[in-house]
This record gives C-alpha cells, structure tokens and sequence, in this order.
C-alpha cells in the first residue's frame, strides 16, 4: 500500500477487526445513535503522524468519565489501535476519529443507562479540512446565529465532545441560507461561544481573546494559547461580547481540521478589506511549524 492520501483507504475498527469504513455499523438500538448518547475525539494525522494524540486522549477520557462511560480498552491499548488504524490505511494526512457509544441494553426497553452495555470503535479518513481550503483562499464568512443559543452548559457539558448538534445544525442552515460559510452560537447571555468543531478566537488592539464557557476546550484552542504565550501575545480567556466580537481587529477559528484559520466577515462585518491579519497569520505559521516537527508528534510507522 502506498502512502499517498490519494491511493489510502477510509478504515475503521470495531470489535478488534480492521474493516472497510462502508462496513462499520452500530445497532440500530445503540444508544449513541437514538439518544446521541456518545463521545468521541479526532486526532489528526500529518505527514505520517499524530499531533497532540496524548492531549486528545487524555480528554477522551475526561470525556468517558463525565459521561458515565466504560469500555475495557486502556488509553495505551487505543493509542496502539489508532496507529493500527493508520498504518493499515497508508494514509498519510488523515483525520481519526474514536469512540465510545453508550451502546444498546441488555433490558429491552429499559430507561436506565447502566443497563447498556458501552463500546470502543474509531475510523480514519483523509484528512478533513472544517472550512475548504478554497472558501478560506477567498475569504471565509461568519454568521453570528439568530434566535438559536448553544446548548446550556448545565443540560450537555461541552467539555465533553459530544454530537449534540440540533443547535449548530439550526444555526447552520440560517447561516448557509443567507450566503454565509458557517456559523457561530451565543448563549443565553448574548456571549460568543463555538460553531460546528471550531473554537473561536478575536483580536483586539493586539490582545488574543477566547471565550471561557459554553466551550469545548478544543487542544487546537490549547495549542494556540501555548503559541500566544510562546510570541509574548496577550491573551485572555473570558466571556465575549457578540458586540465586542463584531468590534474586533480580527477573528480566527481553530479546529484539529484546519487549525488556525482566519474568518474575513462576520455577519456584515469585514476584517482587513478581507484580508487574514497579521496576528492570525503569525499564530498559524508557528503552529504549522509545530505540527511539522517538534515534541508534539508521534511518528507513524507504515507497513
């Protein structure tokens, strides 16, 4: 098998077997499926290696534990299936994905979670960029939803990565319907939160600004907050304004899918005649730089 992207194979595992990702299933019962009684992390693949793996595994733990859920495989276990995963698909920018479902009951008809039984799967394909490569070389566009509020932190803790998307997928279709790339929610307080798998960061008067709840906290989000200390960038990580987001000199995302990536409009707001600006670009040149080298990786070692 080479280690193209073009000649790689979607692979996942599940059950201890490496399969085509067309054969992956989950019952039609599971839990994770009708109830979105899940978790999950992505880690993604460089140039034939893991970035971060050991921050998203941490936090897929940390995610389990919040969750309720248990699965017989330990972190080192799932770190050795991921490599498995990898390897055998040759793929060399990838984007991995594993899982926990809370799986189906053991009771039929049963409301209690405990009487599921939780189960450990993941996939890998090519590497998926959240915003186009292309939409983000003309400048991506931003709506601030409407009328739709991120999920309150007290009913889904969005410290665990989740597929709760009713909110992001209504805020998804205002955006999209109105000419905009993607979107972005407030909460209840009128407060920027995310969008669907990106942090959001502004900059203003040269201050590096995050919000602090209504979050995951992203290990992209992480990496970009270790660069801004590393560049002696100011930086503050509270609640923000849709006001104050709107009023700033630029605004980023970051995602495992794309990391850093300039935003040129929000709503009827254009940042730097529709340019990317400078504190964006100098937190994405070094942290394409990290991903290239350094102690960060893991290496991938391919048939």
């Amino acid at each position: 098998m080479t280690h193209s992207d073009t000649a790689g194979a979607s692979l996942a595992w599940m059950d201890g077997a490496i399969i085509p990702i067309a054969d992956a299933k989950i019952g039609v019962t599971d839990w994770g499926l009708t109830h979105s009684d899940i978790t999950y992390d992505v880690a993604q693949v460089w140039d034939g290696g893991f970035f971060r793996l050991d921050d998203h595994l941490d936090r897929f733990a940390a995610s389990m534990q919040i969750m309720h859920l248990s699965v017989p495989q330990s972190l080192d276990e799932i770190r050795a299936i991921l490599n498995q995963l990898v390897a055998a698909s040759g793929l060399r920018n990838a984007y991995c994905a594993f899982v926990t479902s809370r799986g189906s009951q053991s009771i039929p008809g049963s409301r209690d979670p405990r009487t599921c039984t939780n189960h450990f799967y993941a996939w890998v394909v090519p590497y998926v960029h959240v915003i186009p490569e292309q939409v983000v070389a003309r400048g991506a566009k931003m709506k601030i939803a409407d009328g739709v509020e991120r999920i309150s932190p007290a009913s889904v803790d969005p410290k665990a990565k989740n597929y709760h998307w009713g909110d992001i997928t209504n805020g998804l279709y205002q955006a999209i319907e109105q000419g905009f790339d993607t979107v972005v929610l407030t909460d209840a307080g009128g407060n920027i939160c995310e969008g669907p798998g990106f942090n959001v960061f502004a900059v203003h008067d040269g201050k590096v600004l995050t919000p602090q709840s209504g979050v995951l906290e992203g290990i992209t989000r992480k990496t970009v907050l270790e660069i801004s200390a590393a560049l002696d960038l100011p930086l503050e990580v509270r609640d923000i304004s849709k006001a104050e987001f709107l009023d700033a000199d630029e605004v980023f995302i970051t995602s495992s899918g794309g990391g850093p990536t300039p935003i040129t409009q929000v709503n009827d707001r254009i940042f730097g005649n529709g340019a990317p600006g400078p504190v964006t670009m100098a937190i994405r040149e070094t942290y394409l730089d990290w991903r290239a080298k350094g102690p960060l990786r893991a290496e991938i070692t391919y048939a």
